[in-house]
């Protein structure tokens, strides 16, 4: 019975470096520009989700001038259309498969209009890359929203209270009082997307971006090996995850140290 690993074909995948090379490349780029992106759409969604806009709320108030407790008007008179359209962005893009969302902006979206034809760093396709990227980063924005407003109603309301008694605005509040608490919060959680993002960037390479599985079904390909090539992309990815996993650790303890007294 024929061995299932053959050492000879590591050397035929070996060929290949320079794939596997320009791979780790775009998947590096992919996870950090999704991250910067996820971050972006997060952080608006999150303060949707918090904000406190309601157009109706004048059909609360009864004829008595109280508030309503109960009754059609009154659930009108709460309903907040900002918070509503974040919560069913992250609901949808969170209950629905990344490959899904990657063929509907890749195929739905960016496939009625044409983007500029050129490549980065020389082989980089660009009409392939930036859905990919646009894709992912939708999807980490959704679970980044979660984060983020987690961390934002971790820090405690007094501290708010204290900012409006000095005559600070809602946005200075949040600004410089309450945002920059937060992101020490959260920023262990944020970093480890970052992880997440490396691992879910392999899904790309079905819409032909040359991340590290693009390099092995190009191997498999052309050299007609699948196990040896699949084991050296496991193994790039083993290195890009496990150090920065260990690195976050690293900096969570110390981030924890320094809020001990």
């Amino acid at each position: 019975m024929d061995s299932f690993v053959k050492m000879e074909n590591f050397a035929t995948v070996a060929k290949y470096s320079s794939l596997f090379a320009q791979g780790l490349l775009v998947t590096v780029l992919l996870s950090i520009f999704t991250v910067m992106i996820g971050f972006c759409i997060a952080l608006v969604m999150a303060l949707m989700r918090l904000s406190d806009i309601r157009p109706f709320r004048f059909l609360g108030i009864g004829p008595d001038g109280y508030q309503r407790e109960s009754g059609a008007l009154a659930v009108i008179s709460r309903f907040n259309p900002v918070s509503f359209i974040a919560t069913a962005y992250v609901e949808v893009l969170r209950s629905t498969p990344v490959i899904v969302q990657l063929f509907i902006i890749y195929y739905g979206v960016f496939g009625i209009f044409d983007l500029p034809n050129f490549t980065m760093f020389g082989f980089i396709k660009f009409p392939r890359f930036f859905p990919g990227v646009v894709a992912l980063g939708m999807n980490s924005g959704a679970y980044l929203c979660e984060i983020i407003r987690s961390g934002i109603q971790s820090i405690d309301g007094g501290q708010t209270e204290a900012a409006r008694s000095l005559g600070m605005s809602k946005v200075q509040n949040l600004r410089y009082i309450v945002l920059p608490q937060a992101l020490k919060n959260i920023l262990p959680a944020i970093a480890n997307e970052f992880v997440v993002i490396i691992k879910e960037s392999a899904i790309t390479y079905t819409i032909g971006v040359q991340d590290i599985m693009s390099a092995v079904n190009a191997v498999r390909g052309a050299a007609f090996v699948i196990t040896e090539p699949l084991l050296v992309a496991t193994g790039i990815y083993f290195c890009l995850c496990f150090p920065t996993s260990k690195l976050i650790a690293y900096f969570e303890r110390r981030m924890s140290h320094g809020d001990k007294r």
